[in-house]
């Protein structure tokens, strides 16, 4: 056969060869449906086999995720590749494989799809002319609206390889950019595929510039482990962080459509989320409270609560009074705080062995083991409880970070070496409370706390308490974490691993990483591997190239991207009127297909809108992710992590203008385009791009 792609009306021995396929896909998408049915059969009647109502509960949950995760979206082909071996391979001689989203099987239990996950496809990503892995031919499938429409073959037992040069390929990298981020699974290139595939036990830092598919890698990674480790997962779970919540609603579907329909979603707000945020810090002092001397001022200042026994302690138990010496309370004290556990473990650790030394004497005296209500009425007694204020106070996290602020002399034992006088005075009111920070109640309760200060008090309780841990956790746009709230996400993969993605060339926050190294370091992952992604799939070469402009203005050590594609159109121009011009660079964008945005600096958004809405353009804004409007209009610092087909940039210097790392923010606005960039301006270009 030849390499070229198959068409709808091909020669008659191809049209029979689509035909087979096309029936195939028919006879595979029955048998997806009887899957399901069987499920939804077996979640209608588990309660009535369940031994009990715990065993009852388990199977519905277990029985619902099944029916959820063999759902059919009929817009998505079943499968996108086959597998056919040659006859000398030795586990797969003369066998053919389809590869797809999900196993589906007949009524014998006979493979119809190959997860794309099962060890016999990674042949499909991996296998070259070079190293043909056993196969004799790779064919891929041309679909449009889930309808099979070609198929192209490499004989790779013949040397025959397209590569990058597949058609098929390439239109599915290019296909139009519409609703949510779609999974990769049918263009995964072989450097991806060694990233999704590695090890549970790893930790791997992506650094992926514009386009190269970093989020897709990670997301296609949490699914590959999962396939893998699926008890494992399900017990210890698996974690995605992004930077906000119009990301994690674009990335939503990509889980989902694989037949993960577990995966957990969050902002690191939502991890931190324990008090009420409802005041803002000034730059000076949310940079300082996210800096990693943050952490050993609060370690320091839980431990200045634990002192030391001054008498010993005396208990009444009806006609016996039981007494320890300060000796023996004190090596107590001390062997506990020898062990380094969280703050309110030893709390309780010390309360328990009190009440163990009252038991010894208790039985010594008695010759019989006391009652367990015995061992709960010395522990709540009065005098063992006064012990336990005196030497291991109760603390609760943002009651010991009002504290902090409340009390000038605590920090500054806390601080002492680690902040100046004038860091401590942001931290304790004057300057930081009069510019708007945080409004110090009489209480924590009654305390207006910043998005710092959040970060803090999830500090504080993760030296108070055990954090719940997830067994792996993928962070995306990680480049704009502070030190602070890396420790965040380390305290909840303590004992997991972490997939880290992100770009340093788009760090856009006051605090953003220069050096993954460091980055690691505060995840509490110094070993994980750094990877980079140069090569970009889908921003075209025109549009990356301009932007590109700006990298040596933006002082980080990264390698610029190169993209693959030669597509794509760059039209900067000067204009008279932003919003006119806006308008009538809209009309044009819909007479294309795809998704068009208009970014701009976040103080031009609402005015750019009602210019839009007034020309009777339907928009969407970034808290709509469900809006049918092609048209969304977006401020300059909620578009990372997106991607629309037709950009339009409205005023670079205004953006660049709006903050600290404006340049940072302009280059991550022009590398949302994956087909179209449109630059309007009427003042100056930012000098890198002139």
């Amino acid at each position: 056969m030849s390499l070229h792609a198959r068409e709808i009306s091909p020669p008659n021995a191809l049209a029979d060869e689509l035909a087979a396929e096309r029936a195939h896909l028919t006879r595979s998408r029955a048998a997806l449906h009887r899957m399901r049915e069987r499920a939804e059969a077996l979640f209608a009647t588990g309660d009535k086999v369940a031994g009990d109502a715990y065993t009852a509960e388990q199977l519905g949950r277990h029985l619902a995720r099944r029916v959820a995760e063999l759902a059919d979206d009929p817009r998505t082909p079943l499968f996108f590749g086959r597998l056919d071996f040659d006859d000398v391979d030795a586990d797969h001689a003369g066998r053919r494989y389809h590869v797809g989203r999900r196993h589906v099987t007949d009524e014998q239990g006979e493979p119809l799809v190959l997860d794309w996950r099962a060890p016999v496809s990674r042949a499909f990503y991996r296998a070259s002319a070079r190293d043909p892995q056993g196969l004799a031919v790779r064919r891929r499938f041309g679909f449009g609206d889930g309808q099979l429409t070609s198929f192209e073959d490499e004989h790779l037992n013949r040397g025959e390889e397209l590569g990058r040069a597949s058609r098929i390929l390439t239109a599915e990298i290019e296909r139009p950019r519409v609703g949510p981020m779609r999974d990769i699974v049918a263009t995964i290139q072989p450097e991806q595929d060694e990233l999704v595939r590695a090890d549970l036990a790893d930790s791997i830092c992506v650094q992926g510039a514009p386009g190269t598919g970093k989020t897709a890698v990670g997301l296609h990674r949490a699914a590959y482990l999962l396939y893998l480790h699926r008890e494992r997962l399900r017990r210890s779970k698996v974690l995605v962080v992004g930077p906000n919540r119009a990301f994690l609603g674009y990335i939503a579907a990509v889980l989902p459509a694989l037949g993960e329909v577990e995966v957990e979603q969050a902002t690191v707000e939502d991890l931190v989320d324990r008090v009420p945020v409802r005041a803002v810090d000034p730059p000076e002092v949310a940079t300082l409270k996210h800096d990693a001397r943050m952490a050993e001022v609060l370690r320091r200042a839980v431990d200045a609560y634990i002192g030391e026994p001054t008498e010993p302690v005396l208990v009444s138990d009806g006609s016996f009074r039981w007494r320890i010496g300060l000796e023996p309370l004190h090596r107590l004290v001390h062997d506990t705080r020898a062990e380094r556990l969280p703050y309110a473990v030893g709390r309780d650790r010390v309360r328990a062995r009190v009440v163990g030394l009252l038991q010894r004497q208790a039985e010594a005296r008695r010759a019989e083991s006391p009652s367990d209500a015995w061992l709960r009425r010395m522990g709540k007694s009065k005098p063992v409880t006064e012990l336990l204020d005196a030497v291991w106070p109760a603390l609760t996290p943002d009651g010991l970070l009002h504290a902090l602020y409340t009390d000038a002399d605590r920090l500054a034992r806390a601080a002492d070496g680690l902040l100046t006088d004038n860091e401590q005075r942001l931290l304790t009111g004057g300057a930081g409370r009069a510019a708007g920070g945080t409004r110090l109640g009489r209480t924590a309760k009654a305390t207006r706390w910043t998005a710092a200060d959040a970060v803090l008090i999830d500090e504080a309780a993760g030296l108070l308490e055990r954090s719940a841990g997830y067994g792996h956790v993928v962070v995306d746009e990680a480049q704009d974490l502070s030190p602070m709230q890396c420790r965040v996400i380390a305290r909840r993969s303590e004992h997991g691993s972490l997939t880290l993605l992100g770009d340093l060339a788009q760090a856009t926050a006051p605090w953003a990483a220069t050096d993954w190294r460091e980055s690691l370091r505060h995840l509490g992952k110094p070993e994980a591997s750094v990877v980079p992604l140069t090569i970009g799939f889908r921003v075209p070469a025109v549009v990356l190239a301009f932007a590109n402009r700006l990298l040596p203005a933006l002082a980080v050590d990264v390698p610029p991207a190169e993209s693959l594609r030669g597509d794509g159109t760059l039209d900067v121009r000067t204009v008279s009127d932003l919003a006119d011009a806006t308008v009538a660079e809209v009309r044009a964008a819909l007479t294309h297909e795809g998704s068009i945005a208009v970014i701009a600096a976040d103080d031009a958004v609402d005015a750019l809108r009602a210019a839009l809405t007034g020309a009777g353009i339907e928009t969407a804004t970034a808290d709509e992710p469900a809006a049918e409007a092609r048209v969304t209009v977006m401020p300059a610092t909620l578009v990372k992590g997106l991607e629309y087909d037709h950009v339009i940039t409205v005023e670079p210097a205004a953006i660049v203008a709006a903050e600290p790392r404006g340049l940072h923010r302009l280059y991550v606005v022009l590398t949302r385009a994956v087909s179209r960039l449109s630059v309007l301006h009427t003042a100056p270009l930012p000098e890198p791009l002139g």
